[in-house]
């Protein structure tokens, strides 16, 4: 099957503290994430503290909640990460964001949703998600709607979306279909 990862999930993991990790996440997504279960389980514990510290790190972000995945579902997008996809999304729909918004990122340049301040935003982690590279001008506008530790922000989204989406998509993990589980949580 296309969508199978490369490498069996490891469904019973060893130790105890791997046991607790599953539990948890179960406890907390309602199942255990197949990244976790692919990659992770198979990494010294301290590989998946790593991963669980850029949550901790987002939580000190001063950019709103909604711009934060605005712009990790673009760039999970961009990468074409399904895992990263149904993660961000799944994010959005237990924390009541406007899902029309979410919906209508593909047309951000054109859609009525977006202002012009997000509008910058977005061409800015466009560019900087798809081509790799940014030029001053660019950047200007955007520091015309966001401060030094804004754009510091934007550019740390970026980047840590990027570790999550390579991880995903080295290793063929897909959805794990968590948009359902969030929105039966949430009815």
């Amino acid at each position: 099957m296309m969508d199978t990862p490369f490498l069996t999930p490891i469904e019973t993991p060893k130790g105890l503290l791997w046991k607790l990790v599953y539990y948890f996440t179960r406890k907390r997504f309602g199942k255990v994430l197949t990244p976790l279960k692919v990659m992770a389980a198979r990494l010294p514990l301290s590989f998946g503290k790593f991963s669980g510290k850029i949550g901790q790190l987002d939580k000190k972000l001063q950019l709103p909640d909604e711009t934060v995945m605005l712009i990790r579902e673009h760039v999970a997008r961009i990468n074409v990460c399904y895992f990263c996809m149904d993660i961000g999304r799944s994010q959005t729909i237990m924390a009541s964001m406007d899902q029309a918004k979410f919906d209508a990122l593909n047309d951000y340049q054109t859609s009525e949703l977006f202002n012009a301040k997000e509008r910058v935003l977005l061409d800015f982690v466009t560019r900087l998600a798809r081509d790799r590279k940014m030029e001053r001008e660019l950047f200007d506008k955007l520091a015309s709607h966001y401060g030094e530790r804004a754009i510091c922000e934007i550019v740390w989204i970026v980047a840590t979306e990027f570790y999550y989406n390579i991880g995903n998509i080295g290793l063929n993990i897909h959805s794990d279909m968590l948009c359902d589980i969030a929105k039966r949580k949430t009815n």
